[in-house]
């Protein structure tokens, strides 16, 4: 069975969030949910980080620095997520409809590459495959190469684990694109847009809210991939056919 327990996620002593999730590259998930979360805006305001088992679950304690201490807490959002929701605890609907700045233009990306990375995420899905509860989120090349990919019972938690594998690696967002092995729903479309990601292909359908938001980011939104086929929704453009 997969593996899901509660990850506390804190700021400078300040508790932040606790996740349900599958404990394993926690410094990845730390690193992008701070940015995919706007608590930081560049991977370099994190200063040091650690990581404790306790008797219920894991703390990861972040330190940052003041500035962005200063700006977290005027957010003011402490939540509780869940394995399918990825905005519980959200305060009012400001919170929950978050407006993202549009990704610039970016190379555009054929159709084979799409069908390539779709044919070599199955195998790679070493967790899903031994347990088949887990979500996966990869990184692909401009030819459809899997370079990266992370896992997680939340899918949520896998792209934030990607979007830190991302950083830690030193990989352009700006170069390749982002294939999830879920359905492309708002969140995933906001992360993938404030990691820079021009591209976010999902092998599963979209959401409404999750189109609107793409077209909004100028961000290039793929669903229902599969080898051979797959449906274009927002910035077609960028799909070179």
């Amino acid at each position: 069975m997969v593996v899901e327990t509660p990850v506390a996620l804190s700021y400078n002593g300040i508790s932040h969030v606790v996740m349900m999730m599958t404990p394993a590259d926690l410094e990845d998930f730390a690193i992008g949910f701070s940015l995919s979360e706007g608590i930081v805006a560049d991977a370099r305001d994190i200063r040091d980080m650690d990581i404790a088992e306790h008797g219920g679950g894991i703390e990861v304690s972040v330190s940052l620095s003041p500035e962005r201490e200063h700006a977290l807490k005027s957010l003011r959002r402490n939540l509780t997520g869940r394995t399918g929701c990825g905005l519980c605890g959200a305060e009012s609907l400001d919170q929950a409809i978050r407006a993202v700045e549009p990704v610039p233009d970016g190379p555009s990306i054929r159709p084979v590459a799409v069908e390539r990375a779709c044919s070599e995420l199955p195998p790679l899905q070493m967790l899903s495959e031994r347990t088949g509860g887990a979500h996966a989120a990869a990184w692909c090349s401009e030819d459809g190469a899997v370079l990266l990919l992370r896992e997680d019972v939340g899918r949520h938690n896998a792209l934030d684990k990607l979007i830190g594998a991302l950083v830690r690696a030193g990989l352009d967002t700006a170069k390749g694109f982002a294939l999830v092995s879920s359905r492309a729903s708002y969140e995933m479309v906001t992360k993938a847009a404030r990691a820079g990601m021009r591209v976010l292909v999902a092998v599963s359908a979209p959401t409404t809210l999750a189109v609107s938001l793409a077209e909004q980011s100028n961000l290039s939104l793929v669903a229902f991939a599969r080898p051979g086929k797959f449906s274009v929704y927002t910035v077609p453009a960028r799909i070179d056919t």
